[in-house]
């Protein structure tokens, strides 16, 4: 695909996370329109979730009908050009009226993160990266804290009921012990963003799916994060661990969590 055929698509899905984002944040102040419901333990969705998604793909099957779209809640088959869609990640938030919510838009060439746009309304932040041009915060520049010392990291542990409890603790417990400050803000997109514009040392989750993860891989990978190969084997579909710090402290989160 070329740089032209790229810019079309970037600035294009710019236009539209801005209107999905007034949709989004309408449902948001207005909870009790959101028709709660259950998918899982602890696995939220409302109505704003499905309203979202259905946009997006309307929009992007009349703007790029030979784009393929992977969306978390209408799923969706892979291809060489693929957008990888999470509507609001962080819907357990969204539903109790907390502001740490995003929409995450993601796009793959080839099976390579190409795009990223990642938009948190209710913190007026938009972020975007693009593979090798760089990542921004509402249109400025950012990059990783760039810390080397564990003892002042502040260090995100997702976590997901695929995982083992005890797994779980297990990691937050070698975290820890090396001394990091460990916390959980309950959205796998903004985490790599909060890496991404240096507000965290380091994110990490023993299992994330594709769409929590597609946009925010290039926006922190952009702004001089490391990261773990996540968009191996079959990724896509049943998703993968993650790992994302700042390149000082590489090999520290690497023994913390796991994940090489």
């Amino acid at each position: 695909m070329s740089p032209a055929e790229l810019d079309l698509r970037q600035y294009a899905v710019l236009g539209l996370v801005t209107e999905a984002s007034r949709m989004a944040l309408d449902y948001f102040r207005k909870r009790d329109s959101l028709g709660v419901t259950m998918k899982g333990a602890q696995d939220w969705l409302t109505v704003a979730d499905g309203a979202v998604e259905d946009f997006l793909r309307q929009r992007l099957g009349v703007l790029f009908p030979s784009d393929a779209v992977i969306g978390e809640e209408g799923g969706g088959e892979n291809s060489d050009a693929v957008w990888i869609i999470d509507p609001i990640d962080g819907t357990s938030n969204f539903a109790r009226g907390d502001r740490n919510w995003c929409i995450s838009i993601g796009f793959l060439n080839h099976g390579v993160p190409e795009i990223g746009i990642i938009a948190a309304p209710a913190l007026d932040e938009i972020y975007l990266g693009r593979r090798g041009r760089g990542a921004s915060m509402n249109g400025q520049p950012i990059q990783v804290s760039g810390a080397g010392d564990i003892t002042r990291a502040y260090v995100e542990m997702g976590w997901s009921t695929r995982i083992l409890a005890a797994d779980y603790l297990a990691m937050i417990g070698r975290g820890l012990a090396a001394g990091a400050s460990v916390k959980r803000s309950g959205s796998g997109a903004l985490g790599l963003c909060h890496v991404a514009n240096g507000r965290t040392e380091a994110y990490v989750e023993l299992h994330i799916n594709a769409w929590d993860v597609a946009a925010g891989v290039v926006i922190a990978g952009e702004a001089g994060a490391v990261l773990n190969e996540f968009f191996t084997g079959d990724a896509i579909a049943k998703g993968n661990p993650v790992l994302c710090c700042t390149p000082a402290l590489a090999d520290e989160m690497r023994a913390i969590s796991g994940i090489s």
